[in-house]
């Protein structure tokens, strides 16, 4: 009798630890976690901290009531960006944008200022202010260098804040 409670034992403890037992390709049985069945294989996720352009465009969280979604770009920098940017573009479609990849440097700008302006509002310790953020995209709109500088330094703070 102790010979068959003794291996139910280990089953079950074993089971309940999360172990498991699987077969091998030799045919012999070896401990496996249970998790691994449940696990995927490999699996390619963009990073989507609580601060970048991609969190905000998901939705997942409300925008802070002062910038609404249908904000223009425009409207919350100042007019200079309409010599950058189409009047229609909105907070919304600039974190959404795709086009910042290989392209135009402006394109990259708008995309990580509008992030860093939506953590400024609602992250307490954001490195910047709104104020700091639209004077810094405004001195950025005069060289391709600088605003690729200021879109690099945006996107750092985005990318490091919680």
């Amino acid at each position: 009798m102790a010979t068959v409670l003794l291996p139910l034992a280990v089953f079950y403890l074993l089971g309940s630890a999360g172990l498991g037992v699987q077969a091998t390709s030799s045919g012999r049985e070896g401990l496996r976690l249970a998790t691994d069945a449940r696990m995927p294989g490999y699996l390619y996720v963009r990073p989507t901290g609580r601060c970048t352009p991609q969190f905000w465009s998901s939705g997942r969280e409300p925008w802070p009531n002062m910038v609404p979604l249908d904000s223009s770009v425009s409207k919350v920098f100042g007019s200079m960006l309409l010599e950058r940017y189409e009047p229609g573009l909105t907070l919304l479609e600039a974190t959404q944008r795709n086009d910042d990849i290989g392209g135009s440097v402006f394109f990259k700008l708008v995309k990580q200022s509008s992030a860093a302006l939506l953590n400024a509002y609602s992250r307490p310790g954001f490195p910047y202010t709104a104020w700091e953020i639209k004077s810094l995209v405004l001195e950025a709109l005069i060289s391709d260098a600088a605003a690729a500088l200021q879109a690099e330094q945006f996107k750092q703070a985005n990318e490091a804040c919680h």
